[in-house]
């Protein structure tokens, strides 16, 4: 049977149709019992067992409703008694344009309806180019057609046989019998991709939250997966587009082994039923929902070496919980993003920030920013600094001398060692009705071009020792009051 093609003028939308032939059902498809495998980082692995028959001796078999971005390299194909000789993926798909660009050279007919009175005139055209628009020829005439909705169409005679109305995948095999019999063929394709999305209700006066995460699913691949049977998988496999992601919310890693399958190193988290992923669109599906987790707010300031702020500086706000068993949640949180939310005075929950997170093992302290406090401010200066002349010396650096490009002599150059006292002031302001507990880190105290060698000599609030370039305090601030503290540090060089 030919089909003949309509085309609006230019790269609008197209229509197919043949003599007493109906719609094609939407949800119509070639795939049979398909398992989708998705993995984080956009990469998934997909089976389809179909029931085919298969031929005698060498023939071709042609697997619609692949994904449009297979990676062909990857494809295994099993039936029994039968073995791949050669595949072939014919991702020219039936579009506009492409319609188009196969017509150059060819003749079509141009179907013009004049508005007002809805009469049609025909003519055939031949197509010279479609770079930028498309170039006809009419008779001794150039004419472009222009895509700005005038009623003017563009029939073809016929579907040009390299281009397929879906992704296609063709394999040629070899069978040593003829009959129906299971085939599936099994790929890696990107366009399939999952994160994590969480969302927590804070109580602030009971100290807890309570979490709902959902997975959410996207589809990119140009093919839907009907009925498929869905597994996740929680971790970064190497593949030629992963990456490594880092977990900054994550104070303390856990130690306790989540009650979920595992596959290697990764966890997997399966659908609990079949589910149609649909080409261009995002689906969301519940797997955790976890009451009254104990977490508290936090305000804090990190504060580099030597800063001096020209204004005082807002505090940032964060939520800390844990992911232990004990601590109520139990479970390995996948990455992706955590989104919190408070009650107001109305009992209407409201938006008060977001963060990500990595990877998380069950069992982790997570401190997660969710902004900046609009009532707490800190403000950071160098408040005294002054060298303490010490006169050691030390060797910086040997110099190498040469003569006629050899070399001649090594010279030793001496610096003398710095020692220096410096003074911060960091001064903490409250406008809430409430006390708070600002924690405020000193950081770089080790750091720099070069390591230097630090110690305390005082300090108004007594601290903790975070590792060696951090000092930490716990300040609390006064309801509707201010607070100056100060720390003294000697340094040397």
């Amino acid at each position: 049977m030919k089909f003949r093609k309509l085309v609006k003028s230019g790269l609008g939308a197209l229509a197919l149709v043949s003599a007493g032939a109906a719609a094609q059902d939407p949800d119509s498809t070639a795939q049979g019992d398909v398992s989708v495998t998705i993995y984080n980082g956009d990469l998934a692995v997909v089976q389809d067992l179909r029931s085919l028959d298969i031929a005698s001796g060498r023939s071709t078999i042609a697997f619609p409703d692949v994904s449009a971005r297979i990676r062909p390299e990857t494809l295994s194909f099993v039936a029994d008694g039968a073995g791949i000789v050669e595949q072939n993926f014919d991702f020219d798909l039936l579009t506009p344009t492409k319609l188009m660009e196969k017509a150059i050279g060819q003749t079509v007919t141009l179907v013009r309806t004049n508005p007002a009175t809805g009469a049609e005139t025909r003519e055939r055209a031949e197509v010279l180019s479609s770079a930028g628009g498309v170039v006809v020829r009419i008779g001794d005439r150039i004419e472009v057609l222009r895509d700005d909705g005038l009623p003017t169409r563009v029939v073809f005679d016929e579907v040009p046989p390299n281009l397929r109305a879906r992704p296609t995948l063709s394999v040629t095999v070899e069978s040593a019998r003829a009959g129906r019999r299971p085939a599936a063929i099994r790929y890696l394709t990107p366009g399939l991709g999952w994160s994590a999305d969480y969302v927590a209700l804070f109580d602030d006066q009971r100290g807890t939250i309570d979490m709902q995460g959902w997975v959410t699913l996207t589809n990119t691949t140009g093919t839907t997966f009907h009925s498929a049977d869905t597994l996740l998988v929680a971790g970064n496999p190497n593949n030629r587009g992963s990456r490594r992601s880092g977990n900054p919310g994550m104070v303390r890693p856990g130690t306790q082994t989540a009650e979920r399958e595992r596959l290697g190193d990764f966890y997997l988290y399966p659908l609990a039923e079949r589910t149609t992923i649909a080409n261009a669109q995002t689906k969301q599906v519940g797997f955790l929902d976890a009451t009254a987790i104990p977490a508290n707010k936090q305000y804090a300031r990190m504060v580099g070496w030597l800063d001096t702020d020209r204004q005082p500086q807002p505090v940032d706000s964060r939520i800390q919980f844990n992911t232990s068993r004990d601590g109520g949640l139990g479970d390995a949180l996948p990455a992706g993003t955590i989104r919190f939310y408070q009650r107001d005075s109305q009992g209407n929950p409201q938006f008060i920030g977001e963060n990500d997170i990595g990877h998380t093992p069950m069992g982790s302290l997570l401190q997660l920013d969710t902004g900046t406090a609009f009532d707490v401010y800190v403000q950071a200066e160098v408040e005294d600094r002054e060298k303490i002349d010490s006169g050691e010396w030390r060797r910086a650096a040997q110099y190498k001398v040469f003569r006629d490009g050899e070399e001649f002599e090594r010279v030793d150059v001496e610096m003398p060692i710095e020692y220096w006292q410096t003074t911060m002031r960091y001064t903490l302001t409250n406008a809430r009705s409430e006390p708070v507990t600002v924690q405020l880190v000193q950081d770089g105290l080790g750091g720099g071009n070069f390591w230097r060698d630090w110690r305390l000599v005082s300090e108004d609030v007594p601290g903790e020792q975070a590792n060696a370039e951090r000092r930490v305090w716990q300040v609390t601030v006064p309801a509707n009051g201010e607070r100056v503290v100060r720390a003294t540090f000697q340094t040397r060089y």
